[in-house]
C-alpha cells in the first residue's frame, strides 16, 4: 500500500463516524470477516459507517484513491464478490433503521437490518413481510438478490416487493429510486444488478390469515416413500403452501437434541397459509412421521422453522433448479441424497416452487419468476480445512446427479460463487447492462456476480 493510498484512508478515518481499518489494525480479521467463515476477504481497507455521510465520504475517498467499493452488510455470499484487493469494504450493518408505516402498509429497513428485526416489527402491527428462511439474514441483501422465502408460492421474490430505494451513486451522490423518480434503478433493485450502494429500502407490508409451519420428520430409511408421497401432495396443493423436502444428517455432538443426535432423517417442512392445515398435511401425516411439530405460527416465528445457524459458519454449498419435480427427477434426488458420495452433507433439501414464482413480470422488475419447478440446495459444514474436499465433491456430485432434470437460470441468493451473468438475469440483462454503464461507468462500486 503506497503512502498516498495510506495518506487518502487516513484522511478518511478522520471524517467518518464510523471505523475505518487498514491490514493489521486491531479488529482487522473481525472487520473483513464473511458470514461464510471459508470465504478470506482482503480488501484495501474497511469502512464500517456508522451514517449515511459516511458511506458518501468512503465513495469518495475511494474515488480519490484510485479504489472500488464493495459494499456488504452481514456478509452473506460473499463468496461471489471478485478479488477486493483493489476496493475498500464497505460495511452497512450499522444502519438498522426499521420503521412501520401503517398508513401506507410499507416498511422502511436499514441496509443492516436483519430479518428478525423486521419481521418482529412488522408482527407488532399486524404485518407480514415476504422474509427470507434464516432470521440472521440482512433484508436488503436477501430483498436484492431475489429473495425466497415461506411465502414465495403466494407472495413471489422478495424483490417483488420492493417499492422503493436509497443509496449512494458512483459519485457519491444521494440517490432515491421509486416509481416516479429513477424507476430504471428500482427496476434493477428488483433482483437485478444494482449500481448503487444501498442504504434502505422500503417494502410493502401484507395481511397474512391463518399461519400452520413446521416439520415432519421420519429416520432416512424412508426417504422414498416420504419424497414420493410430497411429489404427489404438492401437485394438490393451493399457492398458499410452501414447502420442502429434505434429508438432514445430524453430527453426534451434543450442540443437538438427543432425540436427533447421530441421526439421519428425511424431512417435510411447510408453511399453511389457509384454515384447515390439519386436513391439507393428512397425506403427509398418514405416513406417521416420528416427530411433528407442526403447529400455529406467528409470521414472525417463520424463521424458526428451517434452523439455519444464527452465527457465521464454516459451510460450502451448491444449488440447482429443476425444471420440473417428476417422478424421475424424484428418483436422482433421493438416490443421489442417499449415496456414500453425499454423507458428508449435513442438508440436502429440495424447495416446491410455482405458484406466484412462475409469473414473470418483466415490465416490474430485473427478476420476478423462476424459470422451474423445484429448487435443489446441498450444504455441508467444514470444521477443519480437511473436511471440505469431502463435502464440495459431495455436493458436486448431487448437482451433477440432477443435471439432467435442471433449468438453465441459477437463483441469485444460492448462487455462493460466481454465476454466469446469463442464468442470473436472462432477458433482463442487456437493460441492466445500459443502467450499470448509466450510473457507473468506471465501476466503481463492486457486486457479486458480474454482468460482464
Amino acid at each position: 500500500m503506497t503512502g498516498g493510498l495510506i495518506a487518502e484512508l487516513e484522511r478518511l478515518r478522520a471524517g467518518v463516524r464510523g471505523r475505518v481499518l487498514l491490514p493489521g489494525d486491531a479488529g482487522w480479521d473481525d472487520a473483513r470477516r464473511a458470514w461464510q467463515l471459508l470465504v478470506d476477504q482482503q480488501p484495501a481497507a474497511v469502512v464500517e459507517a456508522a451514517t449515511v455521510d459516511d458511506v458518501i465520504a468512503a465513495v469518495r475517498a475511494a474515488r480519490s484513491a484510485g479504489l472500488r467499493v464493495a459494499p456488504q452488510a452481514t456478509g452473506h455470499g460473499a463468496g461471489a464478490l471478485p478479488d477486493l484487493a483493489e476496493a475498500i469494504l464497505l460495511r452497512t450493518g450499522a444502519l438498522t433503521e426499521v420503521r412501520i408505516d401503517t398508513e401506507t402498509a410499507v416498511a422502511r429497513v436499514g441496509a443492516g437490518a436483519r430479518w428478525s428485526q423486521v419481521v418482529e416489527a412488522a408482527d407488532r402491527e399486524g404485518y407480514a413481510v415476504v422474509a427470507g428462511f434464516a432470521p440472521s439474514v440482512g433484508a436488503v441483501g436477501f430483498s436484492l438478490g431475489g429473495g425466497l422465502g415461506w411465502f414465495a408460492r403466494s407472495h413471489g421474490l422478495a424483490a417483488e416487493h420492493i417499492v422503493a430505494v436509497e443509496g449512494v451513486d458512483a459519485y457519491g451522490r444521494v440517490v432515491r429510486a421509486d416509481a416516479a423518480r429513477n424507476p430504471d434503478l428500482l427496476w434493477a433493485a428488483r433482483g437485478g444488478a444494482l449500481p448503487l450502494i444501498v442504504t434502505a429500502i422500503e417494502v410493502r407490508l401484507h395481511r397474512v390469515g391463518a399461519l400452520h409451519a413446521g416439520s415432519l420428520m421420519w429416520p432416512i430409511e424412508q426417504a422414498a416413500d416420504v419424497a414420493h408421497a410430497w411429489r404427489a401432495w404438492i401437485a394438490t396443493v393451493p399457492d398458499t403452501v410452501t414447502s420442502l423436502a429434505r434429508v438432514l444428517r445430524f453430527p453426534p455432538l451434543e450442540v443437538f437434541p438427543e432425540p436427533v443426535r447421530g441421526r439421519a432423517f428425511v424431512v417435510v417442512e411447510a408453511a399453511v397459509q389457509a384454515e384447515g392445515a390439519d386436513g391439507i398435511l393428512a397425506p403427509l401425516r398418514a405416513l406417521r412421521p416420528e416427530m411433528d411439530t407442526v403447529r400455529p405460527l406467528r409470521a414472525a416465528d417463520l424463521g424458526a422453522v428451517h434452523g439455519d445457524p444464527v452465527d457465521p459458519s464454516p459451510a460450502y454449498g451448491e444449488a440447482v433448479v429443476l425444471a420440473e419435480i417428476t417422478a424421475p427427477a424424484v428418483d436422482a434426488f433421493v438416490d443421489a441424497a442417499m449415496a456414500p458420495a453425499t454423507s458428508a452433507l449435513l442438508s440436502i433439501e429440495l424447495r416446491h416452487l410455482g405458484g406466484r414464482l412462475a409469473q414473470p413480470r418483466e415490465d416490474e422488475g430485473a427478476v420476478t419468476s423462476i424459470a422451474g419447478q423445484g429448487l435443489v440446495m446441498a450444504v455441508g459444514i467444514v470444521p477443519v480445512p480437511e473436511a471440505l474436499a469431502a463435502v464440495r465433491q459431495g455436493a458436486e456430485a448431487l448437482v451433477e446427479a440432477l443435471r439432467p432434470y435442471s433449468s438453465s437460470q441459477a437463483v441469485k441468493n444460492f448462487a455462493e460463487r460466481p454465476a454466469s451473468a446469463e442464468a442470473l438475469y436472462g432477458a433482463s440483462l442487456p437493460r441492466l447492462r445500459e443502467i450499470a454503464a448509466q450510473w457507473d461507468p468506471e465501476g466503481v462500486i463492486v457486486g457479486a456476480h458480474a454482468l460482464v
